[in-house]
Protein backbone atom coordinates (compact mmCIF):
# COMPACT_ATOMS: atom_id res chain seq x y z
CA UNK A 1 0.00 0.00 0.00
CA UNK A 2 3.03 2.49 0.83
CA UNK A 3 4.28 2.11 -2.46
CA UNK A 4 1.39 3.55 -4.45
CA UNK A 5 0.78 6.13 -2.31
CA UNK A 6 3.13 8.64 -3.71
CA UNK A 7 1.43 8.76 -7.07
CA UNK A 8 -1.90 9.86 -5.29
CA UNK A 9 -0.64 12.45 -3.59
CA UNK A 10 -0.57 15.23 -6.44
CA UNK A 11 -4.86 13.93 -6.89
CA UNK A 12 -5.64 14.53 -3.29
CA UNK A 13 -3.42 17.50 -3.28
CA UNK A 14 -5.20 19.22 -6.02
CA UNK A 15 -8.59 18.16 -4.71
CA UNK A 16 -8.01 19.46 -1.03
CA UNK A 17 -6.67 23.10 -2.99
CA UNK A 18 -10.27 22.68 -5.09
CA UNK A 19 -11.97 22.61 -1.51
CA UNK A 20 -10.55 25.32 0.08
CA UNK A 21 -10.22 27.80 -3.36
CA UNK A 22 -14.08 26.99 -3.35
CA UNK A 23 -14.63 27.61 -0.13
CA UNK A 24 -12.56 31.18 0.26
CA UNK A 25 -14.14 32.49 -3.16
CA UNK A 26 -17.42 31.72 -1.64
CA UNK A 27 -16.70 33.26 1.44
CA UNK A 28 -18.91 36.19 1.33
CA UNK A 29 -22.15 33.76 1.12
CA UNK A 30 -21.67 32.86 4.66
CA UNK A 31 -23.44 35.22 6.24
CA UNK A 32 -23.95 33.27 9.62
CA UNK A 33 -20.18 33.94 10.50
CA UNK A 34 -18.85 36.46 12.84
CA UNK A 35 -16.80 39.57 11.93
CA UNK A 36 -13.87 38.13 13.21
CA UNK A 37 -13.65 34.76 11.22
CA UNK A 38 -14.69 36.19 8.12
CA UNK A 39 -12.11 38.91 8.13
CA UNK A 40 -9.75 36.33 8.89
CA UNK A 41 -10.53 34.22 6.30
CA UNK A 42 -11.05 36.88 3.54
CA UNK A 43 -7.04 37.99 4.58
CA UNK A 44 -6.28 35.06 3.57
CA UNK A 45 -8.36 34.79 0.23
CA UNK A 46 -6.04 38.16 -0.52
CA UNK A 47 -3.03 36.50 0.99
CA UNK A 48 -3.59 33.59 -2.39
CA UNK A 49 -4.64 36.03 -4.77
CA UNK A 50 -1.37 38.37 -4.25
CA UNK A 51 0.81 34.90 -4.46
CA UNK A 52 -1.04 34.09 -7.44
CA UNK A 53 -0.64 37.71 -9.53
CA UNK A 54 1.77 39.67 -8.08
CA UNK A 55 2.81 40.90 -4.61
CA UNK A 56 2.90 44.56 -5.88
CA UNK A 57 -0.22 46.17 -6.42
CA UNK A 58 -1.12 46.46 -10.25
CA UNK A 59 -3.82 47.72 -12.21
CA UNK A 60 -5.47 45.46 -14.75
CA UNK A 61 -2.96 46.36 -18.37
CA UNK A 62 -6.03 47.17 -20.61
CA UNK A 63 -7.26 50.06 -18.52
CA UNK A 64 -7.04 53.49 -20.48
CA UNK A 65 -7.89 56.89 -19.22
CA UNK A 66 -8.76 59.04 -22.29
CA UNK A 67 -12.23 59.03 -22.45
CA UNK A 68 -12.07 60.77 -19.39
CA UNK A 69 -12.21 64.41 -20.37
CA UNK A 70 -16.25 64.22 -20.49
CA UNK A 71 -16.41 64.14 -16.81
CA UNK A 72 -16.86 67.21 -14.76
CA UNK A 73 -19.13 70.24 -14.63
CA UNK A 74 -19.75 71.65 -18.43
CA UNK A 75 -17.76 74.61 -18.89
CA UNK A 76 -19.61 78.09 -19.69
CA UNK A 77 -19.83 78.87 -23.65
CA UNK A 78 -16.75 81.72 -23.07
CA UNK A 79 -14.67 78.95 -20.88
CA UNK A 80 -15.23 76.84 -23.61
CA UNK A 81 -13.78 79.23 -25.83
CA UNK A 82 -10.91 79.68 -23.17
CA UNK A 83 -10.20 76.21 -23.03
CA UNK A 84 -9.79 76.09 -26.76
CA UNK A 85 -7.27 78.77 -26.41
CA UNK A 86 -5.21 77.61 -24.49
CA UNK A 87 -4.82 74.19 -25.74
CA UNK A 88 -4.01 75.98 -29.04
CA UNK A 89 -1.40 78.42 -27.46
CA UNK A 90 0.26 75.55 -26.03
CA UNK A 91 0.12 73.25 -28.73
CA UNK A 92 3.86 72.07 -29.66
CA UNK A 93 5.50 71.55 -33.04
CA UNK A 94 5.70 68.48 -34.88
CA UNK A 95 8.26 66.55 -36.08
CA UNK A 96 7.46 66.77 -40.29
CA UNK A 97 8.45 62.84 -40.64
CA UNK A 98 7.76 60.48 -37.86
CA UNK A 99 9.34 57.12 -36.69
CA UNK A 100 12.38 58.29 -37.33
CA UNK A 101 15.48 56.29 -36.34
CA UNK A 102 17.90 57.58 -33.16
CA UNK A 103 20.65 58.73 -35.48
CA UNK A 104 18.25 60.94 -37.19
CA UNK A 105 17.07 62.32 -33.67
CA UNK A 106 18.55 65.50 -32.29
CA UNK A 107 21.69 65.31 -30.49
CA UNK A 108 22.71 67.93 -28.47
CA UNK A 109 26.66 66.44 -28.59
CA UNK A 110 26.59 66.72 -32.43
CA UNK A 111 24.36 70.49 -32.14
CA UNK A 112 25.82 74.11 -31.25
CA UNK A 113 25.04 77.50 -30.31
CA UNK A 114 26.46 80.86 -31.62
CA UNK A 115 26.53 84.60 -29.86
CA UNK A 116 25.66 86.93 -32.43
CA UNK A 117 27.31 90.39 -32.99
CA UNK A 118 27.97 90.84 -29.58
CA UNK A 119 29.23 94.77 -30.04
CA UNK A 120 29.41 96.95 -27.63
CA UNK A 121 26.75 95.23 -24.95
CA UNK A 122 25.56 97.60 -22.18
CA UNK A 123 23.76 96.88 -19.25
CA UNK A 124 19.59 97.16 -20.36
CA UNK A 125 20.55 95.72 -23.52
CA UNK A 126 20.12 92.38 -24.61
CA UNK A 127 21.89 89.22 -26.20
CA UNK A 128 20.72 87.53 -29.27
CA UNK A 129 22.32 83.61 -29.73
CA UNK A 130 21.34 81.46 -32.42
CA UNK A 131 20.77 77.36 -31.69
CA UNK A 132 21.53 74.81 -34.44
CA UNK A 133 20.36 71.46 -34.33
CA UNK A 134 22.02 68.44 -35.52
CA UNK A 135 21.38 64.64 -35.36
CA UNK A 136 23.45 62.16 -34.63
CA UNK A 137 24.98 62.15 -38.20
CA UNK A 138 25.83 65.59 -37.92
CA UNK A 139 23.83 66.60 -40.21
CA UNK A 140 21.20 69.63 -39.59
CA UNK A 141 17.92 69.18 -38.35
CA UNK A 142 15.46 70.79 -40.47
CA UNK A 143 12.16 70.43 -37.94
CA UNK A 144 11.93 71.99 -34.62
CA UNK A 145 10.06 70.93 -31.67
CA UNK A 146 12.70 70.05 -29.57
CA UNK A 147 12.51 71.68 -25.64
CA UNK A 148 15.43 73.73 -24.93
CA UNK A 149 16.17 76.15 -21.93
CA UNK A 150 18.29 78.40 -21.41
CA UNK A 151 20.42 81.01 -19.15
CA UNK A 152 22.48 83.75 -18.71
CA UNK A 153 24.93 83.77 -15.48
CA UNK A 154 28.31 85.39 -13.74
CA UNK A 155 29.18 82.92 -10.98
CA UNK A 156 31.72 85.59 -9.53
CA UNK A 157 28.46 87.41 -8.89
CA UNK A 158 25.91 84.85 -8.30
CA UNK A 159 24.10 86.31 -10.76
CA UNK A 160 21.73 84.74 -13.37
CA UNK A 161 18.39 84.97 -15.55
CA UNK A 162 16.51 83.17 -17.75
CA UNK A 163 16.63 83.28 -21.67
CA UNK A 164 13.62 83.31 -23.83
CA UNK A 165 13.46 80.57 -26.85
CA UNK A 166 12.10 81.16 -30.17
CA UNK A 167 11.90 78.04 -32.29
CA UNK A 168 11.65 78.97 -36.08
CA UNK A 169 10.70 75.14 -36.63
CA UNK A 170 13.09 74.68 -39.25
CA UNK A 171 15.92 72.98 -36.90
CA UNK A 172 17.07 76.14 -35.61
CA UNK A 173 16.70 78.69 -32.78
CA UNK A 174 16.89 82.20 -30.85
CA UNK A 175 17.27 82.57 -27.85
CA UNK A 176 17.04 85.93 -26.13
CA UNK A 177 18.47 87.46 -23.14
CA UNK A 178 18.11 90.80 -21.19
CA UNK A 179 21.48 92.27 -19.86
CA UNK A 180 21.13 93.00 -16.43
CA UNK A 181 23.96 93.61 -14.93
CA UNK A 182 27.65 94.64 -15.69
CA UNK A 183 30.75 91.75 -16.13
CA UNK A 184 31.55 88.58 -17.85
CA UNK A 185 28.50 86.55 -18.33
CA UNK A 186 28.32 83.03 -19.50
CA UNK A 187 25.55 81.44 -21.99
CA UNK A 188 24.29 77.92 -21.10
CA UNK A 189 21.89 75.97 -23.22
CA UNK A 190 20.66 72.95 -22.60
CA UNK A 191 18.28 70.36 -24.63
CA UNK A 192 15.63 69.06 -22.17
CA UNK A 193 14.30 66.41 -24.45
CA UNK A 194 14.70 66.19 -28.27
CA UNK A 195 11.43 66.81 -30.59
CA UNK A 196 11.09 62.99 -30.74
CA UNK A 197 10.99 62.25 -26.79
CA UNK A 198 8.08 65.36 -27.07
CA UNK A 199 6.11 63.18 -29.43
CA UNK A 200 6.33 60.45 -27.32
CA UNK A 201 5.44 62.27 -23.97
CA UNK A 202 3.05 63.77 -25.69
CA UNK A 203 1.30 60.27 -26.66
CA UNK A 204 1.71 59.51 -23.18
CA UNK A 205 -0.63 62.16 -21.77
CA UNK A 206 -2.94 62.13 -23.91
CA UNK A 207 -3.13 57.87 -24.20
CA UNK A 208 -1.67 56.34 -20.89
CA UNK A 209 -2.96 58.72 -18.49
CA UNK A 210 -3.34 56.23 -16.15
CA UNK A 211 0.17 55.17 -15.72
CA UNK A 212 -0.10 56.76 -12.43
CA UNK A 213 -2.61 54.78 -10.52
CA UNK A 214 -3.99 55.49 -6.94
CA UNK A 215 -5.95 53.50 -4.25
CA UNK A 216 -7.95 53.49 -1.23
CA UNK A 217 -8.08 51.68 2.28
CA UNK A 218 -11.67 50.15 3.41
CA UNK A 219 -12.19 49.26 6.62
CA UNK A 220 -15.40 48.45 8.94
CA UNK A 221 -14.32 46.58 12.11
CA UNK A 222 -12.04 43.81 11.64
CA UNK A 223 -12.64 43.78 7.85
CA UNK A 224 -10.86 45.82 5.44
CA UNK A 225 -10.45 45.78 1.71
CA UNK A 226 -8.05 48.01 -0.82
CA UNK A 227 -9.72 49.11 -4.10
CA UNK A 228 -7.84 50.64 -7.17
CA UNK A 229 -9.00 54.59 -7.35
CA UNK A 230 -8.76 57.18 -10.29
CA UNK A 231 -10.46 60.22 -11.45
CA UNK A 232 -12.48 57.68 -13.92
CA UNK A 233 -12.63 53.79 -14.26
CA UNK A 234 -14.24 51.32 -16.68
CA UNK A 235 -16.96 50.00 -14.56
CA UNK A 236 -17.71 47.37 -16.79
CA UNK A 237 -16.67 44.29 -14.60
CA UNK A 238 -17.11 45.70 -11.44
CA UNK A 239 -19.51 48.64 -9.21
CA UNK A 240 -18.14 51.49 -8.55
CA UNK A 241 -17.89 54.21 -5.52
CA UNK A 242 -18.73 57.89 -6.73
CA UNK A 243 -16.31 60.10 -4.62
CA UNK A 244 -17.14 63.10 -7.11
CA UNK A 245 -17.04 66.60 -5.40
CA UNK A 246 -20.99 67.79 -4.79
CA UNK A 247 -19.77 71.75 -4.92
CA UNK A 248 -17.31 71.62 -8.05
CA UNK A 249 -18.26 68.30 -9.79
CA UNK A 250 -14.64 67.19 -9.42
CA UNK A 251 -14.27 63.45 -10.48
CA UNK A 252 -13.51 60.98 -8.28
CA UNK A 253 -13.76 56.86 -8.42
CA UNK A 254 -12.81 53.67 -6.18
CA UNK A 255 -13.73 50.50 -7.28
CA UNK A 256 -16.32 49.03 -4.96
CA UNK A 257 -15.07 46.46 -1.89
CA UNK A 258 -16.48 43.27 -2.27
CA UNK A 259 -18.01 43.19 1.25
CA UNK A 260 -18.09 46.76 2.34
CA UNK A 261 -20.49 50.05 1.37
CA UNK A 262 -18.37 53.09 -0.09
CA UNK A 263 -18.29 54.69 3.06
CA UNK A 264 -15.97 53.09 4.73
CA UNK A 265 -13.16 54.12 2.72
CA UNK A 266 -10.28 55.00 5.64
CA UNK A 267 -7.65 57.05 3.23
CA UNK A 268 -6.24 57.50 -0.39
CA UNK A 269 -2.81 56.53 -1.71
CA UNK A 270 -0.52 56.49 -4.46
CA UNK A 271 -0.88 52.95 -5.89
CA UNK A 272 2.36 53.01 -7.96
CA UNK A 273 3.97 53.47 -11.36
CA UNK A 274 2.93 51.78 -14.29
CA UNK A 275 5.48 49.61 -16.17
CA UNK A 276 6.80 48.99 -19.74
CA UNK A 277 4.98 52.08 -21.32
CA UNK A 278 7.57 52.53 -23.98
CA UNK A 279 8.55 50.14 -27.18
CA UNK A 280 11.84 50.18 -27.66
CA UNK A 281 12.08 52.41 -30.53
CA UNK A 282 10.56 55.23 -27.79
CA UNK A 283 13.04 54.22 -25.40
CA UNK A 284 16.05 55.31 -27.24
CA UNK A 285 14.91 59.05 -26.49
CA UNK A 286 15.19 58.77 -23.24
CA UNK A 287 18.74 58.14 -22.29
CA UNK A 288 20.55 59.26 -19.25
CA UNK A 289 23.68 61.04 -20.68
CA UNK A 290 22.72 61.24 -24.29
CA UNK A 291 19.35 63.15 -24.78
CA UNK A 292 18.01 64.10 -21.52
CA UNK A 293 18.99 67.27 -20.11
CA UNK A 294 21.95 67.43 -22.10
CA UNK A 295 24.08 70.79 -22.74
CA UNK A 296 24.75 71.81 -25.92
CA UNK A 297 27.98 73.90 -26.38
CA UNK A 298 29.02 77.26 -28.44
CA UNK A 299 30.91 77.07 -31.48
CA UNK A 300 33.04 79.59 -30.40
CA UNK A 301 32.76 81.99 -27.61
CA UNK A 302 30.36 81.14 -24.96
CA UNK A 303 30.72 84.04 -22.93
CA UNK A 304 30.54 87.80 -23.16
CA UNK A 305 31.30 90.94 -21.26
CA UNK A 306 28.56 93.69 -20.52
CA UNK A 307 29.67 97.47 -19.66
CA UNK A 308 27.73 99.30 -17.23
CA UNK A 309 25.09 101.96 -18.74
CA UNK A 310 27.12 104.32 -20.38
CA UNK A 311 24.08 106.24 -22.36
CA UNK A 312 20.49 105.88 -21.34
CA UNK A 313 19.12 103.94 -24.64
CA UNK A 314 15.82 105.45 -25.20
CA UNK A 315 12.92 103.03 -26.79
CA UNK A 316 15.36 100.10 -26.76
CA UNK A 317 12.96 97.51 -27.87
CA UNK A 318 13.50 93.51 -26.08
CA UNK A 319 12.26 90.64 -26.98
CA UNK A 320 11.94 89.18 -23.60
CA UNK A 321 11.66 91.04 -19.83
CA UNK A 322 11.74 88.05 -17.06
CA UNK A 323 9.85 88.39 -13.39
CA UNK A 324 13.55 88.61 -11.98
CA UNK A 325 17.01 87.71 -11.89
CA UNK A 326 19.50 86.27 -9.14
CA UNK A 327 22.59 89.39 -8.27
CA UNK A 328 24.62 88.36 -5.51
CA UNK A 329 22.53 85.23 -4.74
CA UNK A 330 19.44 87.67 -4.36
CA UNK A 331 15.90 87.47 -6.04
CA UNK A 332 15.50 91.00 -7.66
CA UNK A 333 11.86 90.94 -9.24
CA UNK A 334 11.00 92.93 -12.24
CA UNK A 335 8.00 93.40 -11.14
CA UNK A 336 8.24 96.34 -8.97
CA UNK A 337 8.04 94.66 -6.59
CA UNK A 338 10.80 95.86 -3.68
CA UNK A 339 12.76 92.85 -2.64
CA UNK A 340 13.35 92.77 1.49
CA UNK A 341 15.75 90.36 3.34
CA UNK A 342 13.81 88.43 6.43
CA UNK A 343 16.88 86.65 7.09
CA UNK A 344 15.93 87.07 11.09
CA UNK A 345 13.37 85.65 12.72
CA UNK A 346 12.09 88.82 14.83
CA UNK A 347 11.99 90.27 11.27
CA UNK A 348 9.85 87.95 9.76
CA UNK A 349 7.50 87.58 13.41
CA UNK A 350 7.43 91.56 12.39
CA UNK A 351 5.84 91.32 9.13
CA UNK A 352 3.50 88.11 9.81
CA UNK A 353 2.22 90.24 13.52
CA UNK A 354 -1.81 89.52 12.92
CA UNK A 355 -1.82 87.96 9.95
CA UNK A 356 -3.40 84.71 8.94
CA UNK A 357 -1.79 82.74 6.10
CA UNK A 358 -3.27 79.72 4.51
CA UNK A 359 -1.27 77.29 1.97
CA UNK A 360 -2.94 74.94 0.01
CA UNK A 361 -1.48 72.56 -2.80
CA UNK A 362 1.12 70.16 -3.37
CA UNK A 363 4.73 69.25 -1.45
CA UNK A 364 5.87 72.55 -2.94
CA UNK A 365 4.47 75.05 -1.17
CA UNK A 366 4.28 72.84 1.85
CA UNK A 367 8.30 73.51 1.73
CA UNK A 368 7.21 77.32 2.45
CA UNK A 369 5.64 76.43 5.74
CA UNK A 370 8.44 73.97 6.55
CA UNK A 371 10.85 77.11 6.03
CA UNK A 372 8.97 79.20 8.26
CA UNK A 373 8.31 76.70 11.15
CA UNK A 374 12.30 76.06 10.92
CA UNK A 375 13.26 79.64 11.17
CA UNK A 376 11.04 81.31 13.41
CA UNK A 377 10.82 79.51 17.11
CA UNK A 378 7.97 81.40 17.79
CA UNK A 379 6.12 79.28 15.86
CA UNK A 380 4.43 76.33 17.92
CA UNK A 381 3.21 73.59 15.77
CA UNK A 382 -0.46 71.63 16.72
CA UNK A 383 -0.14 68.04 16.54
CA UNK A 384 -2.82 66.67 14.20
CA UNK A 385 -1.33 63.25 13.91
CA UNK A 386 -0.97 63.40 10.31
CA UNK A 387 1.11 61.47 8.34
CA UNK A 388 4.27 62.86 7.71
CA UNK A 389 4.70 65.29 4.77
CA UNK A 390 1.13 65.18 4.15
CA UNK A 391 -0.82 67.27 6.46
CA UNK A 392 -3.01 68.89 7.47
CA UNK A 393 -0.83 71.47 9.53
CA UNK A 394 -1.11 74.04 11.48
CA UNK A 395 1.13 76.58 13.90
CA UNK A 396 0.43 79.81 15.77
CA UNK A 397 2.60 82.38 17.30
CA UNK A 398 0.25 83.83 19.75
CA UNK A 399 2.44 86.49 21.09
CA UNK A 400 2.47 88.25 17.85
CA UNK A 401 -1.00 86.61 17.02
CA UNK A 402 0.14 84.56 13.69
CA UNK A 403 -1.68 81.78 12.14
CA UNK A 404 0.35 79.24 9.65
CA UNK A 405 -1.78 76.56 8.19
CA UNK A 406 -1.23 74.11 5.29
CA UNK A 407 -3.14 71.53 3.64
CA UNK A 408 -2.86 69.56 0.84
CA UNK A 409 -5.08 69.93 -2.43
CA UNK A 410 -7.82 67.38 -3.07
CA UNK A 411 -6.92 64.03 -5.56
CA UNK A 412 -5.37 63.32 -8.01
CA UNK A 413 -2.61 63.25 -5.19
CA UNK A 414 0.53 61.15 -5.07
CA UNK A 415 1.17 60.78 -1.00
CA UNK A 416 1.97 58.10 0.52
CA UNK A 417 -0.90 58.15 2.43
CA UNK A 418 -4.20 60.85 3.01
CA UNK A 419 -7.23 60.77 5.14
CA UNK A 420 -9.72 60.51 3.35
CA UNK A 421 -11.84 63.12 5.53
CA UNK A 422 -8.68 65.30 5.19
CA UNK A 423 -8.76 65.28 1.34
CA UNK A 424 -10.09 68.72 0.65
CA UNK A 425 -10.40 70.85 -2.82
CA UNK A 426 -8.49 73.78 -2.62
CA UNK A 427 -11.85 75.90 -4.38
CA UNK A 428 -14.10 74.82 -1.13
CA UNK A 429 -11.43 75.69 1.05
CA UNK A 430 -11.39 79.15 -0.07
CA UNK A 431 -14.87 79.67 -0.39
CA UNK A 432 -14.38 78.73 3.39
CA UNK A 433 -11.96 81.81 3.98
CA UNK A 434 -13.46 85.02 5.39
CA UNK A 435 -10.54 86.84 3.87
CA UNK A 436 -9.65 90.51 4.82
CA UNK A 437 -6.16 92.47 5.03
CA UNK A 438 -4.76 90.03 7.60
CA UNK A 439 -5.43 87.08 5.27
CA UNK A 440 -2.84 85.56 3.05
CA UNK A 441 -3.62 82.95 0.77
CA UNK A 442 -0.44 80.93 -1.34
CA UNK A 443 -1.44 78.54 -3.75
CA UNK A 444 0.53 75.57 -5.75
CA UNK A 445 -0.93 72.87 -7.64
CA UNK A 446 0.90 71.62 -10.68
CA UNK A 447 3.20 68.43 -9.82
CA UNK A 448 0.35 65.83 -9.22
CA UNK A 449 -1.17 66.46 -12.73
CA UNK A 450 1.43 66.10 -14.87
CA UNK A 451 0.46 62.62 -16.54
CA UNK A 452 -3.44 64.04 -17.07
CA UNK A 453 -4.82 65.45 -20.32
CA UNK A 454 -4.31 69.45 -19.65
CA UNK A 455 -8.65 69.66 -20.22
CA UNK A 456 -8.13 68.35 -16.45
CA UNK A 457 -5.58 70.59 -15.21
CA UNK A 458 -7.04 73.63 -16.71
CA UNK A 459 -10.74 72.40 -14.92
CA UNK A 460 -8.81 72.23 -11.64
CA UNK A 461 -8.05 75.92 -12.12
CA UNK A 462 -10.88 76.99 -13.71
CA UNK A 463 -12.61 76.21 -10.40
CA UNK A 464 -9.86 77.52 -8.05
CA UNK A 465 -10.20 81.17 -10.12
CA UNK A 466 -13.77 80.89 -9.79
CA UNK A 467 -12.98 80.95 -5.66
CA UNK A 468 -10.38 83.41 -5.98
CA UNK A 469 -12.71 86.16 -7.33
CA UNK A 470 -14.93 85.33 -5.17
CA UNK A 471 -12.49 85.91 -2.23
CA UNK A 472 -11.38 88.74 -3.80
CA UNK A 473 -15.01 90.51 -4.37
CA UNK A 474 -15.66 90.07 -1.30
CA UNK A 475 -12.54 91.26 0.59
CA UNK A 476 -10.42 92.83 -2.02
CA UNK A 477 -7.47 93.41 0.29
CA UNK A 478 -7.07 89.70 0.64
CA UNK A 479 -3.51 89.12 -0.94
CA UNK A 480 -3.19 86.20 -2.91
CA UNK A 481 -0.13 84.38 -4.38
CA UNK A 482 0.16 81.57 -6.91
CA UNK A 483 3.78 79.47 -7.04
CA UNK A 484 4.19 78.12 -10.46
CA UNK A 485 6.01 75.01 -12.01
CA UNK A 486 9.78 74.38 -11.08
CA UNK A 487 12.01 72.30 -13.12
CA UNK A 488 13.65 68.93 -11.73
CA UNK A 489 15.90 66.35 -12.21
CA UNK A 490 14.95 63.86 -14.64
CA UNK A 491 15.96 60.51 -15.82
CA UNK A 492 14.47 57.87 -18.14
CA UNK A 493 12.00 56.87 -15.80
CA UNK A 494 11.07 59.76 -14.08
CA UNK A 495 10.70 61.63 -17.37
CA UNK A 496 7.56 59.81 -18.35
CA UNK A 497 5.95 61.00 -15.50
CA UNK A 498 6.97 64.21 -14.01
CA UNK A 499 9.10 65.78 -17.55
CA UNK A 500 9.79 69.31 -17.36
CA UNK A 501 8.16 69.57 -20.80
CA UNK A 502 4.42 68.72 -18.74
CA UNK A 503 5.13 71.14 -16.38
CA UNK A 504 6.16 73.80 -18.87
CA UNK A 505 2.88 72.76 -20.16
CA UNK A 506 0.81 73.27 -17.18
CA UNK A 507 3.07 76.75 -15.90
CA UNK A 508 1.89 78.29 -19.01
CA UNK A 509 -1.72 77.29 -18.70
CA UNK A 510 -1.63 78.58 -15.10
CA UNK A 511 -0.37 82.16 -16.16
CA UNK A 512 -2.24 82.70 -18.95
CA UNK A 513 -5.74 81.84 -16.73
CA UNK A 514 -4.85 84.16 -13.74
CA UNK A 515 -3.11 86.67 -15.83
CA UNK A 516 -5.46 88.98 -15.30
CA UNK A 517 -6.71 88.48 -11.78
CA UNK A 518 -5.39 90.09 -8.59
CA UNK A 519 -2.81 87.87 -7.82
CA UNK A 520 1.22 87.41 -7.55
CA UNK A 521 2.85 84.83 -8.97
CA UNK A 522 5.67 83.21 -7.15
CA UNK A 523 7.80 82.06 -10.49
CA UNK A 524 9.28 79.08 -9.29
CA UNK A 525 10.36 78.43 -13.15
CA UNK A 526 12.56 80.97 -13.21
CA UNK A 527 13.96 81.26 -9.72
CA UNK A 528 15.01 77.51 -10.30
CA UNK A 529 16.12 77.86 -14.23
CA UNK A 530 17.95 80.91 -13.21
CA UNK A 531 19.99 79.47 -10.57
CA UNK A 532 23.06 77.40 -10.15
CA UNK A 533 21.48 75.14 -8.10
CA UNK A 534 20.95 71.04 -9.94
CA UNK A 535 17.10 71.27 -10.86
CA UNK A 536 15.08 69.63 -8.46
CA UNK A 537 10.86 68.51 -7.82
CA UNK A 538 11.82 70.31 -4.11
CA UNK A 539 14.58 73.51 -4.58
CA UNK A 540 16.86 73.76 -2.26
CA UNK A 541 17.05 76.13 0.82
CA UNK A 542 19.00 79.43 -0.59
CA UNK A 543 15.87 79.16 -3.41
CA UNK A 544 13.41 78.80 -0.86
CA UNK A 545 14.45 81.65 1.14
CA UNK A 546 14.31 83.68 -1.79
CA UNK A 547 10.77 82.38 -2.46
CA UNK A 548 9.60 83.56 1.13
CA UNK A 549 11.59 87.25 1.06
CA UNK A 550 9.35 87.39 -2.15
CA UNK A 551 6.03 86.47 -0.60
CA UNK A 552 7.10 88.81 3.09
CA UNK A 553 7.81 91.60 0.46
CA UNK A 554 4.94 91.28 -0.45
CA UNK A 555 3.25 91.50 2.81
CA UNK A 556 5.17 94.26 4.38
CA UNK A 557 5.88 96.46 1.36
CA UNK A 558 8.43 99.13 1.54
CA UNK A 559 6.56 102.40 2.04
CA UNK A 560 7.51 105.51 -0.18
CA UNK A 561 7.98 108.25 1.25
CA UNK A 562 6.24 111.02 0.13
CA UNK A 563 7.61 114.25 -1.34
CA UNK A 564 7.73 117.29 0.48
CA UNK A 565 5.54 120.13 -1.45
Amino acid sequence: MEKYLPKYVPFFTLLALSGLLFLLWNITSLESWNCQTVSTFYQLQNSIQSVLKNSDFFPPVELNYSFCAHLGQEPTADEAREESFLLKSIAWPEPSVLGLPLRQSSDPAQSYYTIQDPGDLQVGGQLVVKVQMHNFLDQPKKYGGDFLVARLHTPELAAGVVGQVHDHNKGNYTVFFPLLWAGVAQVELTMIHSSEAVMVLRRLREEQSDRVFFKSLFRSGYLSETTLCNMCLPHKKQPLCNYTDPQTGEPWFCYKPKMLDCDTRINHSKGGYKKNLLTVYESQFFQSGVNIKIPINSAGVDNVTVQPTKVRTKGMHLEFTPSGYYYQGSWRPLSGVVMRQFSASSVITQCLQGKMVYMYGDSTVRQLYEYLIAHVPEFKEFNFHSPKNVGPYMAVDSKHNILLRYRCHGPPIRFTSVFSAEMHYISNELDGLRGGSDTVVVISIWAHFSTFPVQVYIRRLRHIRRAVIRLLNREPATLVLIRTANLQKLDPESSLFNSDWFSQQLDAVLRAMFKHLNVHLVDAWEMTLAHHHPHQLHPPPDIISNMVNFILSLICPVRRKKRQG
